[in-house]
């Protein structure tokens, strides 16, 4: 993704894009049904489950784009291309998501899925980025899906400066009637990708950033009636629970998690990820648990991305784990379920969120494959259609 994410700040001297820990947080609770369906509460909103979308395949022409083509391109990656791709005459892949066609058919197949909602990395609203955005968004095919915003925090511009034009528009987001709220109705919007040097740099401090989110606030609040969003601060448990509690963030997530291991087995990665759950809830603040469908940057680091600076060609081609099996995917989902369930004094909001959609050249997708594996989303469709109460609107 073109953004600073945790495992590329300068401090790293080999960055990877986000170090992260976890592990298994369920204990003994397992049993012999899928633990979800067991203990699922009577009266209980259901849990909503969405996965972040990352466009970088709707602009032909345009650098990001191009970046991915180039990174897929490679006989070794091309498994990985979205199923609206192709194999040009050249051996070169050909991606094209632009049309109303394709993200319809998306929008399908996230709801077959049994998903509740995408959430869009937010850009400007001219960005190249911001195609996918819009297509969901003039969709006629989209009930049933909702969708939120993850903001970066440069995209908040800097102290002194008026409202960023970014900012802005997701507080027009923020009223749209298919817009994720949490279980109370607020509106759910994430914000990350941020540390105490950009904060100073950007921001002079907490106290001028906390205004800002306190302005967004009551911006979002008084606007044709609407709620203090939910803001969840994607940062690690350290330093992020001192920046939550600063910027008065309501929870704590991770845009991904991930290690810098060597070939190693997806159910490591897994670990990882149920880990940093309970890293989280030991802070005390809430929690919206990241479930890894994988982590895999060797198109990236085999083909640099331009606004990967760092990156230099064939420098860490051995750190990756392994992509899941389906039958993983499911059973590392289940658990998060299992553990927002179980940690309820934590999970209030009753959202978790997969990483990831399309991050098909980071190794972390749900998408179809070329030439049509859907194999994901079946994995998760069983998962999400076999819980008690309340299906997603996708399993009916």
């Amino acid at each position: 993704m073109t953004v600073t994410t945790e495992a590329t700040m300068p401090a790293a001297p080999a960055p990877t894009r986000r170090r992260l820990l976890a592990a298994f947080g369920t204990g003994l609770l397992h049993a012999a049904l899928p633990r979800s369906r067991a203990i699922a509460r009577s009266g209980t909103p259901p849990i909503a489950v969405g996965a972040i979308r990352w466009d970088a395949w709707q602009a032909p022409g345009s650098p990001v784009t191009t970046a991915m083509e180039q990174s897929l391109s490679p006989p070794q990656y091309r498994h990985r291309l979205p199923f609206f791709a192709r194999i040009g005459p050249d051996g070169r892949a050909i991606i094209d998501g632009s049309s109303q066609a394709v993200m319809d058919r998306e929008i399908a197949l996230a709801r077959r899925a049994g998903l509740g909602f995408w959430g869009f990395l937010g850009y400007p609203s001219e960005s190249s980025m911001s195609v996918g955005l819009k297509l969901y968004l003039a969709s006629a095919r989209r009930d049933g899906l909702r969708f939120c915003i993850l903001s970066e925090l440069v995209q908040w511009g800097r102290a002194g400066d008026a409202p960023s034009p970014v900012s802005e528009w997701h507080l027009e987001l923020l009223r749209h009637p298919d817009y994720q709220r949490v279980a109370d109705g607020r509106p759910l919007y994430f914000l990350g990708f941020l540390s105490d040097r950009l904060i100073a740099e950007r921001w002079g401090g907490v106290a001028r950033l906390r205004a800002e989110l306190d302005r967004f606030r009551h911006s979002a609040a008084a606007a044709g009636g609407g709620r203090n969003p939910y803001i969840v601060l994607m940062a690690r448990p350290n330093p992020g629970a001192r920046l939550a509690r600063a910027l008065g963030a309501d929870a704590l997530s991770a845009y991904a998690i991930a290690e810098s291991d060597t070939a190693a087995p997806y159910a490591l990665l897994a670990r990882q990820a149920e880990r940093r759950w309970d890293e989280y809830a030991a802070t005390g603040l809430e929690v919206v648990p990241t479930v890894m469908s994988g982590w895999d940057r060797r198109p990236r680091i085999e083909n640099p991305v331009p606004w990967e600076h760092w990156q230099r060609p064939g420098s860490g081609m051995d750190r990756y784990y392994e992509a899941p099996r389906p039958e993983e995917l499911a059973a590392h989902l289940r658990r998060c379920l299992d553990w927002i369930e179980t940690h309820s004094r934590v999970t209030a909001a009753r959202v978790a969120l997969i990483y990831a959609w399309n991050e098909n050249d980071e190794g972390g997708w749900l998408v179809p494959t070329l030439p049509f594996d859907d194999a994901r989303i079946e994995a998760v469709r069983r998962v999400l259609c076999s819980r008690s109460g309340p299906l997603p609107s996708g399993c009916r």
